[in-house]
């Protein structure tokens, strides 16, 4: 049965930095071996997880890529992709996005902002997947 995560922005780190947050669930989903879909909100974000991938932490390494260049996304264990990009979702997917994703997972991550105004689209995304029969779970981080 697919699930859907959403993770609460609490923490200062997080606050400061939201694609800090990205990149710790990037990391857990590699280290359990779950090829990983980012949807970035834009090509300006890709490239900024892009860059955080590299250096979030000194020790670990995240093989990673942004969809739609000339390396062969299939290798990359954890792929970023820009709204123009289309490619498959994988079993994990992490959902940066504006919309609910559509389609089949395993289990979608979706991001919740610190900022209490900025949550309304969420509860919205939380009873789409609700609907769908997904099954929901709540994380404070």
């Amino acid at each position: 049965m697919a699930r859907a995560d959403f993770y609460l922005i609490a923490k200062p780190r997080f606050r400061e930095e939201p694609l800090r947050l990205v990149c710790e669930l990037v990391k857990r989903a590699y280290e359990k071996g779950l090829p990983t879909l980012v949807l970035a909100r834009d090509a300006a974000q890709a490239e900024q997880l892009d860059d955080l991938l590299w250096s979030f932490e000194p020790d670990a390494f995240i093989p990673h890529q942004i969809a739609g260049l000339d390396m062969d996304e299939d290798e990359a264990d954890v792929l970023i992709a820009a709204p123009d990009a289309d490619v498959p979702l994988r079993p994990i997917v992490v959902n940066l996005r504006d919309g609910a994703v559509e389609g089949t997972f395993e289990r979608v991550l979706e991001v919740v902002p610190a900022d209490e105004s900025a949550r309304g689209p969420l509860r919205e995304r939380w009873k789409q997947y609700q609907a769908r029969g997904i099954d929901l779970n709540k994380h404070d981080m």
